[in-house]
């Protein structure tokens, strides 16, 4: 591929070196950029609509841990880089705060169930706050515009018939909120690891979710990418084929919930048929008018959630919806779990990664990069912090860091502080290089498309890797000595090519690649996707520039640790 855009690029640069010294801009990196779309269409998305991106709602059951960061993080990166694409996004995210689990955790600790959710909200919050996640809204579900929403939402699946009164008995788990049959119990525990508890004998409304079983199987063979990856895709399969039963949607036993509208015998919904409704009620739902926040973003571009959440996303919701009438979301993706050093996340080993303490050792950038590219998005990850040390001074200060600090220092010492007021003719390795950056808006949006956002790091990670190369081997500290017009030239084509680069790495890193476009010169009203298309966009020859500022310091550990190892 690199080959053809190359021969290219050759082409239609020939003999236009005088050309380019006045526009250095190369002409193929326009029509590349002009003709491609940053988010290339799928199967699910058109790559022009309007956008709904949701993390799950988060329980507040305890504070926030490294699960929940990692899941607002990808949303984060998949929101931003829609926007700078020109896309309308609205990014949901918020707290789940209803629940049996709630209201027991509340009373342990002394406190009424609402102000502890308050606490506890704010802590997500805050969290979303110190990770630089972008979302539009923070919905909570004690909000009484969500609490209607969800009654109405009620009142429309009885008024189709998909709800009907009865009782129910069987295995529960309050910490998974979720019900089990017998032949799920892992241990006489649920799958997830949960404890479970026999709910005797008590009225119950129920969902009929077994007239759904079939028309779920088949929307999935339908829509092939409704669910992802394909691993948890046929899980889900799986599980339908296997026989759905009526889903008990309300419990007696305690009060912490949305009351079933008319009941008057203690009745509260089911939390997840509330948790789920967040999707809708924060776009104004029932408000379905044209115009509404409903009518422009729903069905949901994408839901994003953690594997142990999948079944209520990708079997309840779908079935709600369709009872209720109302357009599935286009995509489900399901990610993977953390481990720590090897081992389960769990409060006995003592080994729970607090994200605030990650962002306050490392940096929240790194943090950021860190949590992407480790791990393929959809799979399961390892953290440990000598990997994380790794990463950070290999990919980050090493390479585009210091590739930074190098291209930016040489100019400033050797070009009057300002970009090269005329550079030469274009090698082939000059156009090789601006090849591959033109074609980088493209590769990175076809990986975000699929949610394969390693793959994005990955390609990121390339280019930078690939100026690197090329910096090394044109050696313009060199250059300045024997050829003063041939620095200038491989120090301006590094100056676009790192353009490229820091404008398209602010979905994951937006403040460092905002600081490597403040010392390129890059004004704020040209630093989306589109720019990068424009010649007047383009590094402007003569623009003075600032010293240089290291952007990605290498991270030194500390002696303390250093010394706890040994």
């Amino acid at each position: 591929m690199r080959l053809i855009f190359t021969t290219m690029l050759a082409t239609l640069l020939k003999g236009t070196s005088q050309a380019f010294s006045q526009l250095p801009r190369s002409r193929i990196a326009r029509s590349l950029s002009s003709s491609l779309s940053a988010t290339p269409a799928t199967s699910f998305d058109d790559g022009t609509s309007p956008f709904q991106i949701t993390t799950p709602i988060y329980y507040v059951n305890d504070k926030p841990h490294i699960g929940h960061a990692y899941t607002s993080l990808a949303c984060d990166v998949v929101a931003r880089y829609m926007r700078l694409s020109g896309r309308d996004v609205f990014f949901l995210s918020g707290t789940d705060e209803h629940g049996q689990k709630v209201q027991q955790t509340a009373e342990s600790r002394g406190m009424d169930p609402q102000s502890f959710c308050d606490e506890v909200s704010t802590s997500f919050r805050e969290l979303l706050g110190l990770m630089e996640i972008s979302n539009d809204r923070f919905i909570r579900t004690t909000e009484n515009d969500h609490k209607e929403a969800v009654r109405h939402f009620w009142n429309v699946l009885v008024d189709n018939g998909a709800i009907y009164l009865g009782s129910y008995e069987g295995w529960y788990s309050v910490r998974d909120e979720c019900y089990y049959n017998e032949s799920e119990l892992v241990d006489g525990k649920a799958p997830t690891g949960a404890e479970v508890v026999w709910l005797k004998k008590e009225d119950s409304y129920f969902f009929k979710l077994s007239e759904y079983q079939d028309k779920l199987l088949q929307y999935y063979k339908d829509n092939p990418d409704f669910i992802a990856p394909e691993s948890r895709r046929n899980e889900v399969i799986s599980f339908v084929e296997g026989g759905l039963k009526d889903l008990s949607i309300s419990r007696t036993t305690f009060d912490w919930g949305v009351e079933v509208p008319g009941e008057e015998k203690g009745h509260v919904m089911y939390v997840w048929i509330d948790a789920l409704t967040n999707y809708i009620s924060a776009l104004g739902y029932p408000n379905m008018e044209e115009g509404s926040p409903f009518s422009k973003f729903w069905p949901a571009g994408l839901h994003v959630v953690g594997k142990d959440i999948l079944r209520f996303h990708a079997v309840y919701w779908p079935a709600f919806l369709m009872a209720a009438d109302l357009p599935l979301p286009k995509r489900i993706f399901a990610h993977g779990w953390w481990t720590k050093d090897g081992e389960k996340i769990s409060k006995s080993l003592g080994n729970v990664i607090d994200p605030v303490e990650l962002v306050d050792t490392y940096g929240v950038d790194s943090t950021r990069f860190f949590l992407m590219s480790e791990v393929t998005f959809g799979s399961d990850g390892d953290f440990s912090d000598e990997k994380m040390i790794y990463k950070i001074n290999a990919n980050l200060s090493n390479e585009l860091g210091n590739l930074n600090q190098r291209i930016m220092t040489l100019v400033f010492k050797n070009c009057d502080g300002a970009v090269p007021t005329e550079i030469g003719p274009l090698t082939e390795d000059d156009k090789q290089l601006l090849a591959t950056a033109a074609t980088l808006s493209q590769r990175t949006g076809e990986a975000i498309s699929k949610q394969a956002i390693h793959k994005y790091v990955e390609h990121m990670v390339s280019m930078v890797w690939d100026a690197n190369k090329y910096i090394d081997v044109q050696a313009p500290w060199v250059l300045k000595k024997t050829d003063q017009e041939r620095m200038k030239t491989v120090l301006y084509v590094l100056m676009e090519v790192m353009r490229h680069v820091a404008v398209l790495y602010q979905p994951l890193m937006p403040t460092s690649s905002n600081m490597i476009l403040n010392q390129l010169g890059i004004p704020e009203d040209e630093r989306e996707f589109e720019h990068l298309a424009k010649d007047e966009c383009k590094i402007s020859l003569g623009k003075e520039i600032s010293k240089p500022k290291a952007v990605f310091p290498r991270f030194e550990v500390p002696v303390a640790s250093e010394t706890a190892k040994a």
